[in-house]
C-alpha cells in the first residue's frame, strides 16, 4: 500500500467519524457541492416516490402522537397545535390580497395553516383537520399567481402547498391533486426557469435561502411527475444556495441580525432536511464553514433580559425556534436550545399567532427530550469575525442578573444594514437599559413613494430616524450622518475572563468630521461596563454627542452622575469624562417625520461635548448595575487612561 493510498484511507475514516458526529451519514460529497444535473437526475429517477416523503415519512407522521409524549414540552406543543387548528375551522381560507408590493402576509399566513392543520391530522386522525387543510390549499391553488416580483411570497406559498399535498397526499382527490400539483408547478416551481422571475437565484442574502428552500420543497413534492423540473430545481439550490450561507462564515454570524436569521435559516434547514428525507444526503451543504455553529448565534446576542441584540432590521423580541432544535440535534449540541425551550414553554399560552411562528409543527419533527443536566459550552465573549463585526460579552450564562453588552460595526450599507456603527445594547439585572428601536415598517415608507433600499448618502432611507445614527446608541458629530459606504472593523477584542473587551475603529464613518474615532466596551468582574470613545482631528468647537436610547425613569438631570430606574432595578451612568459632562433627556418616543413610527415608552439619555482646540477628545461613561456591590470607579478616575494597552 502506497503512502497516498494511506493518507486516502485515513481522511475517509475522518470524514466518516466526523459524520458520526454530526449525526448523517457519510457520503463522497464535499463543500461545496460539485455534484452534475445528470447525478441529480440519477438521484431523482432512483428516489421513493411514496408519500408523504417531504421532512418526514409515513411512518414518522404516523408516530407523532406518541413522539408528543417525549416530554412535557413535546405535548405541550402538541395541544397548541390542536387548539390552533381547531379554531381555524371558523376561519374563511386566505384570499389574494397584496399589501403595498407584496402577497408575503398571506404567504406565511398559508404556511402557518397548512402545517398546523396537517400535523393536527396525524396527532389525532381528525378527518376535518384534514378537510379544511385542503380546502386552505385549494383556495391559495386558485389564485391568480404568487405574486412573483416579490419572489419571497412565491417561496413561502409553494412550501405550504408542498407540505400539504405531501403530507395530506391519500386525504386529497385525483382531482384535487391535479389541481395542486398543477399550481405548484405553474406558479412556483416552473417560474425561474420560464419566466424572468429568477433574480433571485444567485444572490447571497435570505432570499437566496428562502426561494431555494420554498421551491426546492415544491420540485420534490411533484417530481414523480415532473422529474426534470426537479432534478433542475435541486441543481440548482445546490449549487447557487451556497452563496447565501457563505455568511455564516467564519463563526456562526448572520449579517442580517437575529430577525432575518431567523428567516432565511429556518428555510436553509428545511432545505437541507428536504434533501435528506428524499435523498439521505446534504449534498455538502453541511459543510459551509460556520453552518456547524450558527445553532448558537441566537443565544449569544441575547441578553439575560430575553431581547436580542436587535442589529440590522429587526425587532428584539423571541420565540423559540424550531430550526435551533434542527441544528441542536444535528451537531450534538443541547445547550443550544436552553432559552429556546424556556421561550416555547412560556408562549404555549399565546395566541396561535404569537405562540411560535408558522413553523411551529416542527418542532414536533426536530426536538429531543430535555436533560436534567446540560453542560453549556458556549462561550461567555465572542465575536462574528464576519463581514458585519459584532461583539458580546456578558458575565454569566446562569445568572439571572448577569451584565450582557453587544457592540456593532460593519458598515450601513449592508444589506438590512442601518447608521448604527458603534451601537451597543446593554442588559443588567433581568432589565434592558440600552435598546436598539429596530425596523421601521417597509409598507409605511414605501406605500410614500420613498426609496427605502438606496444606500446611496442621500438616499431617503436615512432619512428615517431608527436607520440613522440619530436614531441609535452611538455618535454624533455636528448632527451629521455616518458615512453610508464606509466600513467599521473590530481591531482589537479580548475574551479574558476577568476583563473581557471589544475595540471597534468607525473614523471611516466620520470622515470629514474626525480624523479618528474609536469605541471600546469593556466589561468588568463587578459586571460594570465601560464604554470609551476616543477621538481625534476634530474641528475645534465641533459638538459631539453621546447618546444611549432607554424605556427606564432617569433622575437628576443636568449633572454628569445619573440613574435610571425599571421598576425596582437601577442602573447609575457616570461620565467620566469629560468630567464637567451635564446629562440630558431627548424625545424618541414622538416622531421626528411624518413618515416616522412613534416610539412609546423610549427616550435618548444623552450629553455633549466640545471639541478643544486640539481636535482630541475622550468620551468615558460608566454604567453601574445597582445590584453591584463593587466599583471600578475610583480606580478609572484615578487612571485617565482606560484603554486596555495602557492598564
Amino acid at each position: 500500500m502506497t503512502i497516498k493510498d494511506c493518507c486516502r484511507i485515513a481522511l475517509l475514516a475522518l470524514v466518516a467519524s466526523a459524520a458520526a458526529e454530526w449525526g448523517i451519514a457519510a457520503e463522497p460529497f464535499g463543500y461545496p457541492p460539485t455534484i452534475s444535473l445528470d447525478e441529480v437526475r440519477q438521484r431523482v429517477d432512483k428516489a421513493p416516490v411514496q408519500h408523504p416523503r417531504l421532512l418526514a415519512d409515513r411512518k414518522t407522521l404516523a408516530g407523532l402522537r406518541q413522539a408528543a409524549t417525549a416530554d412535557p414540552l413535546s405535548g405541550a406543543v402538541a395541544e397548541a397545535i390542536i387548539r390552533e387548528a381547531k379554531s381555524l375551522r371558523n376561519e374563511e381560507p386566505a384570499e389574494r390580497r397584496l399589501q403595498g408590493r407584496r402577497l408575503l402576509g398571506v404567504s406565511r399566513q398559508v404556511v402557518g395553516r397548512v402545517l398546523s392543520l396537517a400535523t393536527a391530522y396525524h396527532l389525532t386522525g381528525d378527518q376535518r383537520h384534514a378537510d379544511r387543510c385542503r380546502q386552505e390549499m385549494l383556495a391559495a391553488a386558485r389564485f391568480s399567481d404568487w405574486n412573483p416580483s416579490h419572489f419571497l411570497d412565491v417561496g413561502e406559498m409553494t412550501f405550504a402547498l408542498a407540505i400539504g399535498y405531501d403530507w395530506l397526499f391519500d386525504r386529497l382527490s385525483p382531482a384535487e391533486r391535479q389541481e395542486i400539483r398543477k399550481a405548484i408547478v405553474e406558479k412556483g416551481v416552473r417560474l425561474p426557469w420560464e419566466t424572468r422571475h429568477n433574480g433571485w437565484v444567485r444572490v447571497t442574502n435570505n432570499w437566496g435561502q428562502v426561494c431555494h428552500g420554498g421551491i426546492t420543497a415544491g420540485a420534490l413534492a411533484v417530481m414523480e411527475d415532473e422529474p426534470e423540473l426537479a432534478a433542475k430545481t435541486v441543481h440548482s439550490a445546490l449549487h447557487n444556495v451556497t452563496r447565501s450561507m457563505a455568511s455564516y462564515a467564519p463563526e456562526g454570524s448572520y449579517p442580517e441580525g437575529p430577525g432575518y436569521w431567523s428567516y432565511g435559516t429556518s428555510y436553509n434547514v428545511i432545505l437541507i432536511a428536504l434533501l435528506e428525507s428524499v435523498f439521505q444526503s446534504d449534498f455538502g451543504l453541511g459543510g459551509v464553514p460556520g453552518f456547524n455553529q450558527t445553532g448558537q448565534y441566537l443565544n449569544l446576542v441575547t441578553g439575560p433580559s430575553g431581547l436580542a441584540f436587535n442589529y440590522a432590521d429587526g425587532s428584539a423580541s423571541r420565540s423559540g425556534e424550531p430550526a435551533v432544535f434542527w441544528l441542536a440535534d444535528r451537531y450534538k449540541r443541547p445547550d443550544w436550545t436552553l432559552s429556546h425551550r424556556e421561550l416555547l414553554q412560556a408562549s404555549m399560552q399565546r395566541p396561535g399567532a404569537e405562540r411560535g411562528g408558522r413553523f411551529l409543527p416542527l418542532l414536533l419533527l426536530w426536538m429531543r427530550p430535555s436533560s436534567e443536566s446540560v453542560d453549556i459550552r458556549m462561550p461567555l465573549s465572542w465575536q462574528s469575525r464576519s463581514a458585519t463585526p459584532i461583539a458580546v460579552h456578558r458575565s454569566s450564562w446562569t445568572d439571572p442578573q448577569a451584565t450582557f453588552v453587544g457592540l456593532k460595526g460593519g458598515s450601513p450599507s449592508a444589506s438590512h444594514g442601518q447608521m448604527d456603527i458603534g451601537s451597543f445594547v446593554l442588559d443588567a439585572d433581568g432589565v434592558r437599559w440600552a435598546h436598539d428601536l429596530g425596523a421601521e415598517g417597509y409598507h409605511g415608507i414605501e406605500s410614500r413613494g420613498m426609496d427605502l433600499w438606496s444606500r446611496d448618502q442621500d438616499s431617503d432611507r436615512w432619512t428615517i430616524f431608527r436607520q440613522s445614527n440619530h436614531g441609535h446608541n452611538t455618535l454624533v458629530i455636528d448632527g451629521q450622518l455616518q458615512k453610508a459606504s464606509a466600513d467599521a472593523r473590530i481591531i482589537d477584542f479580548s475574551d479574558d475572563a476577568t476583563e473581557p473587551y471589544t475595540v471597534v475603529d468607525m473614523s471611516a464613518l466620520y470622515e470629514g468630521q474626525a480624523k479618528s474615532v474609536v469605541r471600546q466596551i469593556r466589561l468588568f468582574a463587578s459586571r460594570e461596563v465601560l464604554i470609551e470613545d476616543r477621538l481625534a482631528g476634530l474641528k475645534p468647537g465641533s459638538r459631539i454627542r453621546w447618546g444611549m436610547i432607554t424605556k427606564a425613569e432617569p433622575d437628576t438631570l443636568g449633572r454628569p452622575a445619573l440613574e435610571l430606574r425599571e421598576g425596582n432595578a437601577r442602573l447609575g451612568l457616570q461620565a467620566l469624562s469629560p468630567r464637567q459632562s451635564a446629562w440630558q433627556v431627548i424625545d424618541t418616543a414622538t416622531p421626528r417625520q411624518e413618515w416616522d413610527s412613534p416610539n412609546e415608552g423610549t427616550r435618548m439619555v444623552a450629553f455633549e461635548a466640545e471639541a478643544p482646540p486640539g481636535g482630541e477628545l475622550r468620551l468615558s461613561v460608566l454604567a453601574t448595575p445597582g445590584s453591584a456591590t463593587e466599583s471600578v470607579r475610583d480606580r478609572l478616575q484615578g487612571n485617565r487612561s482606560a484603554s486596555p494597552e495602557k492598564r
